[in-house]
């Protein structure tokens, strides 16, 4: 049930994105005089229709992408060899190559500016963060046989990373993001052990399974519950918010993974000593509980941003936004690193499962925090949206910019035949990827 209200809540997102899109090309259409006889939300025979002037308006019945039908746009013939020389007025090739390339372009323009419009708006009321510190644990403790870069590079349990390639490093999110989006290259760091700053350098891994690279880190979380639920095993044995964990079977606890390492170990009891007030408590647990979810969360650092003025928050907006776009044109890069495609490249399903999980998981934690995720990952998912269109591949925004810049360059229309050819072999890569997707995003689900 809630992976269907999930993919239903991402469909609400996904059909928001897909609208500013053919509104791109829509708007573009109507500056450059070319009419447009539909504009349609969805895929398929239309479940809701009204028209409007010139144009009939579309909500169709697969809720996935949508279009904005030109007029004679799409009016090509395998066996016709040239263009009408004198197409209708307000057909699409009636308008200049400049204008139909503007008419392209439009699309993912929209999809950009609407992405930097909802982190302007995020970063102008501004925003609850929800994360955690730089100090770090080695993974390498939870699985001694494996070698990471950490260990590689020197690093220990207990360091603080704070300063990654020149960009310092205050929250979890920031280094996070720093490793995942340079694997395979030498990042220089600067950590803080023991009051002593010590610098290195790390290579970053590339984890084939999601293309983003790790160093094998996990992040150090103080020993200090924030939430119990109740009713839980945890709740009923004691525990409570506030509560900081001190021992566990006799054995010291510091962070969240001591604790791990402990439950890994099955014991036939668990006794945590825990302290209250200034007074140690213990709690008992028995096999059975530790073996599903005790039902407390570790505390996390929160911080709130500060609400920014209309000039500021749109030049932030403009920022982030450049800086999702080189994040979403990295991830491109990577798909050619050799990386588990079917792990690390979502499908419209997943896609729309994710955007609805996001936004449920954040809802769950506070109203604020839940618009938060949402509109992040509306603003992640349009700029993907616009880099993917870009793409030079016929059928998509970038490919038919290219077919007219060669018809500017040539200064004379491109026989249809030729359009044809290249329209179909599109929609075969297309549809080829469509599928590879869909088998990645069945694959995804049946791991769940």
């Amino acid at each position: 049930m809630m992976i269907l209200i999930n993919i239903a809540l991402g469909l609400v997102g996904l059909g928001i994105v897909v609208f500013f899109h053919e509104l791109g090309h829509f708007a573009a259409a109507r500056f450059t005089g070319i009419n447009v006889e539909a504009f349609s939300i969805g895929w398929g025979n239309a479940i809701l229709k009204k028209k409007i002037g010139n144009t009939e308006y579309r909500l169709g019945m697969f809720p996935i992408g949508g279009y904005c039908k030109m007029q004679d746009a799409s009016d090509h013939s395998v066996s016709d060899n040239i263009v009408p020389q004198e197409p209708q007025k307000g057909s699409y090739y009636a308008a200049s190559p400049q204008a139909r390339i503007l008419v392209c372009l439009c699309g993912p323009l929209f999809n950009l500016i609407f992405a930097i419009l909802l982190l302007s708006v995020l970063w102008g009321v501004g925003f609850e963060i929800n994360t955690l510190g730089n100090k770090i644990v080695l993974a390498s403790e939870l699985d001694p046989a494996q070698l990471h870069p950490a260990d590689i590079a020197g690093l220990q349990t207990g360091d603080r990373i704070i300063e990654i390639d020149g960009r310092k490093i205050n929250y979890f999110h920031e280094l996070q993001e720093s490793f995942a989006l340079n694997p395979n290259k030498s990042l220089p760091i600067a950590i803080e052990r023991n009051g002593v700053i010590i610098r290195k350098n790390i290579i970053p891994s590339l984890d084939k399974s999601s293309g983003a690279g790790r160093i094998g880190i996990i992040i150090w979380s103080d020993p200090l519950i924030e939430n119990v639920i109740n009713e839980s095993p945890a709740f009923n044995a004691g525990l409570r918010s506030g509560d900081i964990i001190k021992s566990v079977n006799g054995e010291q606890i510091l962070n969240n993974i001591d604790f791990l390492k402990i439950r890994e170990q099955n014991p036939e009891e668990f006794i945590i000593e825990y302290e209250r007030g200034g007074s140690l408590h213990s709690a008992h647990f028995k096999r059975e509980d530790i073996q599903n979810e005790l039902g407390f969360s570790w505390a996390m650092i929160r911080y709130r941003t500060p609400r920014l003025s209309i000039p500021a928050a749109i030049a932030k907006g403009v920022t982030e936004g450049y800086r999702t776009l080189t994040v979403s044109i990295t991830s491109l890069r990577l798909l050619f690193m050799g990386i588990d495609l079917t792990k690390a490249v979502s499908g419209p399903i997943r896609i729309t499962y994710m955007m609805g999980d996001m936004a449920t998981q954040g809802f769950g934690q506070g109203l604020g925090i839940g618009f938060r995720s949402i509109i992040n990952f509306l603003a992640l998912i349009s700029i993907a949206l616009c880099v993917m269109n870009l793409l030079p591949l016929p059928v998509l925004d970038g490919g038919m910019t290219i077919l007219l810049l060669v018809e500017l360059i040539r200064r004379k229309p491109i026989p249809p035949k030729a359009i044809a050819i290249f329209q179909t072999s599109g929609m075969v890569i297309i549809f080829g990827l469509m599928l590879f997707a869909l088998y990645g995003d069945i694959m995804f689900f049946a791991r769940r």
